[in-house]
């Protein structure tokens, strides 16, 4: 959980990715030696959902994880034993995991193509399914949704392995009387953009995960309320500040699985004024994804979409996006000024890199249907700038991350000779054979040895805005690693590992 616990050092982990044929590298301004730098950080950063599974684990290939959580959900006679633990702690929260599903779902649908190349499509697609089956059972009824395994104030009493737990698991929902719009739109979203994804090779579990998604999007829209003012005790850890950039969210994506234009309407009318804008470029997080919706939308509007000749209403998404991007870019007359000396962008203390690393990935994404669009202009004030120019930032963020900043240290654990070795993570603190019940269990997190488990793949939260970093178990705003960042790095390090043109829709039929 992002204001909790984490950490570790020891793989034990097999797969290697394989680099395949070359791919075309025309309009490419770097060659094969970053395809090798990202693909190798792309193998790495995938590995991190398998650290962070739970339940019955299948061809476990991280050697110090084991089954965990088997009986979750059981006080509601649900099977919600799957899902993945957000961050360093033993808590399964809904509202992260599902944007962790939607952002690697878009990752999947845009840059399919890039993983086969470097054989992590097949993991990809492994550790989404991990968490749409978890989402898909707490999901029982049409208004009804689970989105919380654990206690947060018990589980943060202890300092033990997942697989040790003892304590009790109990459940949070949402439903009519506690409304949940944001947390039910999201995993609209979830459930919607990965049916997209097993459309082609599993057309039934496509259609229940699209069922579903409609069903949810249907509750969010008619039953409106933030889940954490329904239940308030959930705001202290994943607190939503509000949930009208998940309505347009999730009605964007169920556009782009259906081409029903009853959800592009949605989007496009009266509540396009209501949730669709803001007061200049938000940051795209778990918490807000505006940012994410105005670059998914300008997709129509760039690439062409038959559903949406004549709604003038896309380019304002449009016209939203390119200000982002106007923002990121450092040389734009328009640039934000959050940012550290060496170019990253920082917006926040806590969790530094999810910020850097959302907005390379949604830049490196603009940058690709620009190009695919043969739209190689970018007005920002006065100045203008080509596709390429965004691409160029998004390198930048991702070689921060990996290794390319004064400390010369790679944040991308498991990556590059030097990487944070005391990551706050419970599982990864604590050595296989030991035996720890909930509270001796601390003297791992305050032990000074480095992790003995290697959390392969973590992302930790990164530098503080004067780029200084203190690599400590007890220092979670710093060497805290969660679930949803890996998924918006595997995105961006997808999008870099070769360069193609964008497909044209995302639906596959």
């Amino acid at each position: 959980m992002l204001y909790s616990d984490h950490y570790s050092t020891g793989c034990g982990c097999s797969r290697r990715f394989m680099l395949k044929k070359k791919m075309d590298h025309k309009n490419s301004s770097q060659g094969s030696m970053d395809d090798k730098k990202y693909a190798d950080a792309l193998e790495i950063a995938m590995q991190f959902f398998d650290v962070q599974k739970s339940g019955k684990l299948v061809n476990d290939q991280i050697s110090w994880r084991a089954d965990s959580g088997l009986k979750d959900g059981s006080e509601a006679k649900l099977d919600l034993s799957k899902g993945m633990y957000d961050a360093g702690d033993n808590l399964k929260f809904g509202f992260p995991m599902a944007f962790t599903a939607t952002v690697l779902s878009w990752a999947i649908l845009e840059y399919e193509v890039h993983m086969e190349h470097v054989n992590q499509l097949e993991f990809a697609k492994g550790s989404l399914r991990w968490i749409t089956d978890f989402l898909i059972n707490a999901h029982p009824s049409a208004n009804v949704l689970y989105i919380q395994v654990g206690d947060p104030k018990e589980d943060h009493k202890c300092w033990e392995k997942p697989e040790k737990m003892t304590g009790r698991r109990p459940l949070k929902h949402v439903n009519t009387s506690l409304p949940g719009s944001d947390v039910a739109a999201e995993t609209a979203a979830a459930l919607a953009s990965a049916s997209l994804v097993f459309e082609k090779n599993d057309s039934n579990y496509s259609s229940t995960l699209l069922k579903h998604a409609k069903q949810l999007f249907t509750f969010a829209d008619e039953h409106k309320g933030s889940y954490t003012e329904s239940l308030p005790e959930l705001a202290k850890y994943y607190n939503s500040t509000g949930y009208g950039d998940e309505l347009i969210w999730g009605a964007s994506w169920l556009y782009h699985a259906t081409g029903d234009k009853s959800y592009l309407e949605y989007v496009t009318g009266e509540n396009s004024e209501k949730y669709g804008k803001a007061d200049g470029p938000t940051w795209f997080s778990w918490d807000n994804k505006l940012a994410g919706a105005q670059v998914l939308l300008s997709r129509l509007s760039l690439l062409g979409d038959k559903g949406t000749s004549g709604n003038s209403g896309l380019e304002d998404y449009k016209q939203a996006a390119e200000e982002l991007m106007c923002a990121l870019l450092p040389d734009s007359p328009s640039a934000t000024s959050g940012r550290t000396k060496s170019g990253l962008i920082w917006i926040s203390e806590w969790d530094a890199l999810q910020h850097p690393v959302g907005s390379a990935f949604l830049a490196a994404l603009y940058s690709d249907y620009m190009r695919t669009a043969n739209t190689d202009k970018l007005s920002c004030g006065d100045e203008s700038f080509k596709h390429s120019d965004l691409r160029d930032f998004a390198k930048s963020q991702a070689d921060y991350v990996l290794g390319n900043n004064p400390k010369e240290i790679s944040y991308l654990v498991g990556y590059g000779d030097k990487y944070p070795q005391f990551v706050h993570h419970r599982g990864a603190s604590i050595p296989v054979d030991a035996t720890t019940g909930c509270s001796d269990g601390f003297k791992w997190l305050a032990s000074k040895k480095p992790n003995p488990n290697v959390a392969m793949g973590a992302m930790v939260g990164g530098p503080f805005k004067n780029e200084s970093f203190i690599d400590s178990r007890n220092n979670s705003m710093q060497t805290e690693p969660t679930t949803y960042n890996s998924a918006v790095l595997v995105g961006l390090l997808s999008s870099l590992v070769a360069n193609s043109d964008s497909v044209k829709s995302l639906r596959k039929k």
